[in-house]
């Protein structure tokens, strides 16, 4: 019903002490399970250990057991801005995977905790971009709708112009106003050249269109910034899948991916082992 996108991320200020400490470096390898055990252990837990399980529950695909340990989180901290950003994502992902009877009702929570993430601290800008995307793809009874969203891009390109430019790109896209579209990416590009994530943004509009060797173009440049980043590297073995081309090199790079140190911010395992079991059966 929503799609909710968002990397994983970590909390903008860890709590002091070695149990979370050592819980916090478990998470930035994406060993959710051993960092969920070392939380566990903490005998009196405060809003930081019950948002990092929440974080950790996320990071496992458990959205339930994510949104009641972020529910506990901001309880004892009601006014966090990045809590309730976790918590808008976390409902996002129940709508997104739970029947259509209860869907409607995370969605709306999501929407509620984004909007307060926002409101609590206009200047986070993940919580700007998250509530853009809801409203963006959220229909309207769920309060979705393009005005809003580009309200909301309006706040995004006073935080960051590269991100406003993207933001106005997505709303073209969702006009099928797709010279707009590009344009607005390479703005957003020359706002930020060093930024690879714009970059893929531009070669996946371009993949779309079946404008293959400019979207390459823009892999390379990618490439040339990052060519290490796993980001990087599933990023272009997606579109060439999408692109139905170059799919044994979308294999090889598949595989490297697996075998790369990962971190919340690089999409999981287990999307790149999807992904690597459709091209197979091509």
């Amino acid at each position: 019903m929503l799609v909710c996108v968002g990397s994983l991320g970590s909390p903008a200020v860890w709590a002091a002490g070695p149990e979370l400490e050592n819980a916090r470096k478990l998470y930035s390898l994406t060993e959710f399970e051993q960092s969920l055990k070392a939380l566990q252990a903490i005998p009196s837990k405060d809003a930081a250990v019950y948002e990092l399980m929440g974080l950790n529950y996320y990071g496992g695909a458990d959205y339930k057991k994510a949104t009641e340990a972020l529910e506990k989180a901001l309880a004892l901290d009601p006014n966090n801005s990045e809590i309730n950003l976790w918590l808008g994502r976390a409902y996002g992902r129940r709508a997104e995977t739970s029947n259509p009877l209860s869907a409607p009702g995370h969605a709306s929570k999501a929407r509620q905790h984004f909007e307060r993430s926002a409101q609590l601290n206009p200047d986070n800008l993940e919580a700007q971009s998250d509530l853009f995307e809801y409203y963006l793809e959220a229909p309207g009874f769920l309060g979705g709708g393009l005005d809003k969203a580009a309200a909301t891009a309006r706040q995004m390109a006073r935080i960051n112009p590269s991100e406003g430019y993207w933001a106005l790109s997505k709303l073209d896209e969702k006009r099928k106003q797709f010279d707009s579209a590009e344009d607005h990416l390479r703005r957003a590009i020359e706002a930020a050249p060093h930024q690879v994530g714009r970059l893929l943004d531009l070669a996946r509009l371009l993949t779309k269109q079946g404008r293959y060797s400019e979207a390459d173009l823009s892999i390379a440049q990618a490439i040339q910034i990052a060519p290490d980043s796993p980001g990087v590297i599933f990023a272009q073995a997606d579109m060439y899948i999408k692109g139905k081309r170059n799919l044994d090199v979308a294999r090889e790079l598949l595989k490297r991916y697996l075998t790369l140190t990962l971190t919340p911010d690089d999409p999981p395992r287990s999307q790149a082992e999807k992904l690597l079991k459709q091209v197979r059966g091509v």
